[in-house]
């Protein structure tokens, strides 16, 4: 069963950073792309970033493009989110997300296809 635990949330002011992480279990991690999204109250859930499974290509939401930085650690079957000069508007619940199959690329991710296994969520709240 694929597990994906996320962790690193918590309350920073605007401009600080913080970097997520997820880990992930129960298949072999360095075959996929994976992605991080996000959900603020009352909002839709959106596309943050997603990386390929070598971590050589990455794809990045307008909003957060030269503030986040997504990447991974296949020896460690984690990936991170790296969150610098946030903002209050980041504030929300991160997921971890997985994709159902090999071929799913960032793009695939960042347009929400074969998107199919997600963690708990993790809450990031930046106060003004």
């Amino acid at each position: 069963q694929v597990q994906l635990v996320e962790s690193g949330g918590g309350l920073v002011q605007a401009g600080g950073s913080l970097r997520l992480s997820c880990v992930v279990s129960g298949r072999t991690f360095s075959n996929y792309a994976m992605g991080w999204f996000r959900q603020a109250p009352g909002k839709d859930r959106e596309s943050v970033a997603a990386i390929n499974w070598s971590g050589g290509s990455t794809s990045y939401a307008a909003s957060v493009e030269g503030r986040f930085t997504i990447s991974r650690d296949n020896a460690k079957n984690t990936v991170y989110l790296q969150m610098n000069s946030l903002k209050p508007e980041d504030t929300a619940v991160y997921y971890c997300v997985a994709p159902s199959t090999p071929v799913a690329g960032p793009g695939d991710i960042m347009h929400n296809s074969y998107l199919e296994f997600w963690g708990q969520g993790t809450l990031v709240t930046v106060s003004s």
